[in-house]
């Protein structure tokens, strides 16, 4: 098979042709139009002050700024422009909310609104308090705060617990985290456990890192990026001007997506305009459309087809790994019948990646969350560790492993410790010489298991630093209950989100208003995907009669309160240069960090990037681990209590973000690229409908294990059989979801539904 063929369209056509109303390029001239009507609007001084601000973008951990400037990445290249900056920024400048807003609406008013209606409010601009009975939020005193939270953390510590997102910076994760260990807590959850967690656990147990091991500058040197499960034209678009550039210097890209994404077929990027924004870049030299949660699968296929085409490195697997012999016996000896049933692709497209992976110079393995939302989740990792190592593509500059995380700052987090995973040795010694004692024992909640344990009325006191815990889970039912059992909640946050009106305490349910990350009066760090940390210069705020907090002054206050100067004198570190010079001491890797106030020397942090075939375990090797096969059978219809008239079709639904969304904030309500009108729709194949009688447009209940929607509009989309897909936060509602063991992720990207006509069943 020629590679001339391998890039045409017409080898492996999608299983449906794109929605008659999707565009022919993703990004494109609408990047620009949104930056027009944003930049040269009244708001448009304010915004273009934050661009240029040397602060590190707010959208996602591809993101730019720091001390090289707001448009620029840490390569210095500039001309990084992304609409998802303008939205995060717009929505941060807006005007503070009057009182009035609150003292009018009723809470069971606020209940009605939907994310980009509460995003819409504007900034938070004063503290609130929802008491237990009352229907309207109130404006509190900072000296009643502090006497309720400080009281709500001295209950018993492993009642005590906290929740977090990638919003915040690594100095106040960092205050987080002593905090929390310093009172004997583990309970340390973190939006990381619904997403990425699978990367961190299957990343350490075969090399002994949780992050991506390739820079920037080593995937400049790649000739094919393998991108799995990750929707990058939609979020995270400077990603797209790599992939660009890559397919310009004549490399490959095989896109791995149960949808065809327009964007990850061609992409245009306003960084060219000339040769690729309006005509668009060619993205994708093969896309490939599993099955949703079959992906390990996929990956065995590809083995198997290096090691029958006998261009494995059987020298590398032998001096650098270990098991090896297993993963290679494993894949050889699944028939090809097995692979294809399960994964859906066909043995030529399989053999077809392969034959791409093997004449490349260098491949670089990227993945998001339709590899780690499974029950499968580890595995998946474990078999793309298994392929790059199979194939000699890691330990070595333009090769290796990366995950493409989502939040800006959510992989400082897990650096910083918060996290109820393992931490590295390194950091428990330093954090058990600065408490003088040995860490607590006791297995902290992640995400899903601070939601279970609150449902079991485990939990008396929460503080969220940012994120909107309720709107992230599954089963929203379940989690509005579960946290209406804790007695105080103490939401940190810049916007209002559908949290604050749905994640309410039993007891005290207080908002606490907080600068963002350009408003700060002191310095702060961030850490991109890539393993660089960015300094972020003091700012002010627009909000001038506000009565907003820094992160670290409230966290810094609380923490006296409750610790006076154990183990740290809190208060001085009010001072976040002196936050940054114990992270220094604490944190391996992140030693560059006692200096970064004097030098503004932003860095890659030491140890991340492996670029030799020596792995920090203690063997110097690569543990490889067999995949077992999942488990994908749907239930069957009558799981519903579906009838025999009903007229509908079960399918594996994924949940996803639309065009215009970062995490749960909805900036816009419709999905151009997708032709989704509306978020209260279905994307399916029309092969699936026409086989039970169901059309586009038609208006369907969509059923879980947990509830259904209504009215709910049928799209036509290129999705494989058997597969749909709707938006996140809304969908949450209907669905209970199985969890990742190893790493208590939720398998998001594989729900079983019943989609069926709204007059069909009783």
């Amino acid at each position: 098979m020629s590679q001339d063929n391998l890039d045409s369209a017409q080898q492996f056509p999608p299983f449906n042709d794109k929605n008659e109303e999707t565009p022919d390029i993703g990004g494109g001239l609408p990047v620009i139009e949104y930056w027009a009507e944003h930049t040269i609007s009244p708001e448009g001084p304010k915004l273009w002050k934050t661009l240029l601000h040397h602060s590190a973008c707010l959208s996602c951990s591809w993101g730019t700024g720091g001390q090289k400037g707001g448009f620029t990445n840490e390569e210095g290249e500039k001309l990084q422009r992304c609409m998802k900056s303008v939205e995060a920024i717009s929505a941060e400048i807006k005007p503070g909310i009057k009182l009035q807003i609150f003292e009018q609406r009723s809470i069971q008013e606020l209940q009605k609104l939907t994310s980009m209606e509460a995003d819409r409010l504007g900034r938070l601009s004063f503290p609130m308090i929802l008491r237990g009975g009352k229907s309207h939020y109130e404006r509190i005193s900072w000296s009643e705060i502090y006497q309720i939270v400080e009281a709500g953390f001295r209950k018993t510590p492993e009642r005590v617990a906290s929740y977090s997102s990638g919003r915040s910076s690594n100095e106040a994760a960092f205050l987080l985290q002593l905090m929390m260990r310093s009172l004997g807590s583990n309970n340390l959850a973190d939006c990381s456990d619904l997403c990425h967690a699978p990367s961190t656990y299957g990343l350490e147990q075969m090399f002994a890192t949780k992050t991506s091991i390739v820079s920037l500058e080593s995937l400049k040197s790649a000739d094919c990026v393998v991108l799995a499960g990750a929707n990058s034209a939609y979020n995270h678009p400077r990603l797209m001007n790599e992939l660009i550039k890559l397919r310009d210097r004549g490399g490959k890209v095989i896109v791995i997506n149960p949808i065809m994404e327009i964007g990850l077929v061609k992409f245009g990027s306003p960084a060219f305009p000339i040769k690729s924004l309006i005509p668009g870049s060619d993205i994708s030299s093969l896309y490939l459309q599993p099955i949703p949660g079959s992906d390990s699968v996929l990956f065995t296929g590809i083995q198997k087809a290096l090691i029958e085409k006998g261009t494995i490195k059987t020298e590398f697997l032998q001096a650098h790994t270990e098991g090896w012999e297993a993963v290679v016996e494993n894949a050889r000896s699944i028939p090809w019948e097995t692979i294809i049933e399960i994964c859906g692709v066909s043995q030529a497209e399989i053999e077809a990646a392969a034959t791409i992976i093997s004449n490349a110079k260098g491949v670089v393995f990227g993945w998001a969350m339709g590899i780690t939302q499974h029950d499968n989740g580890v595995d998946n990792v474990y078999s793309i560790g298994n392929t790059a190592l199979i194939s000699g593509n890691i330990g070595r500059e333009g090769a290796g492993l990366m995950p493409v995380r989502g939040h800006s700052n959510v992989q400082g987090f897990g650096s910083m410790g918060v996290t109820t995973q393992k931490i590295k040795k390194g950091l428990q010694e330093a954090l058990e010489k600065l408490l003088g004692r040995s860490l607590s024992a006791v297995k902290g909640y992640d995400t899903r298991a601070l939601i279970e344990a609150a449902d079991e009325q485990k939990v008396d006191t929460l503080i969220c630093l940012g994120g909107n815990l309720y709107a992230a889970n599954p089963d929203s039912t379940q989690a509005k209950r579960a946290l209406g059992n804790i007695e105080t909640i103490i939401y940190l946050a810049t916007k209002p989100n559908l949290g604050h009106f749905h994640g309410l305490a039993k007891q005290n349910t207080i908002v606490i208003p907080v600068l963002n990350r350009f408003e700060n009066p002191y310095k702060t760090t961030v850490e991109s995907g890539n393993n660089f940390v960015r300094l972020n210069d003091e700012g002010e705020t627009h909000l001038q009669e506000a009565d907003l907090i820094p992160e670290v002054e409230f966290l810094t206050e609380l923490a006296h309160r409750i610790h006076g100067e154990y183990p740290v004198d809190w208060r001085q570190l009010r001072d976040t240069k002196f936050i940054r010079q114990l992270i220094a001491k604490t944190v391996p890797g992140y030693e560059k960090m006692a200096t970064i106030d004097e030098s503004k020397e932003e860095f890659t942090i030491s140890g991340r990037i492996i670029s030799t075939p020596h792995f920090p375990t203690p063997s110097g090797k690569a543990k490889m681990f067999v995949t077992p096969l999942p488990q994908l059978t749907l239930p069957d219809r009558k799981a519903f209590a579906a009838d025999d008239e009903t007229q509908g079709i079960v399918v594996a639904l994924m949940t996803g973000r639309s065009y215009a969304q970062h995490n749960t904030v909805v900036y816009q309500i419709e999905d151009k690229y997708r032709g989704i009108p509306h978020r209260n729709c279905i994307l399916m194949n029309r092969i699936d409908l026409e086989q039970v009688g169901l059309h586009e447009h038609q208006r369907v209940t969509v059923e879980g294990n947990a509830g259904k929607l209504e009215n709910v509009e049928i799209i036509y989309g290129a999705v494989r059989p058997g597969s749909a897909l709707m938006f996140y936060p809304e969908v949450n509602v209907i669905f209970k979801p199985r969890v990742e063991k190893r790493s208590g992720t939720p398998a998001f990207k594989r729900v079983p539904v019943f989609v069926y006509a709204k007059n069909s069943k009783g």
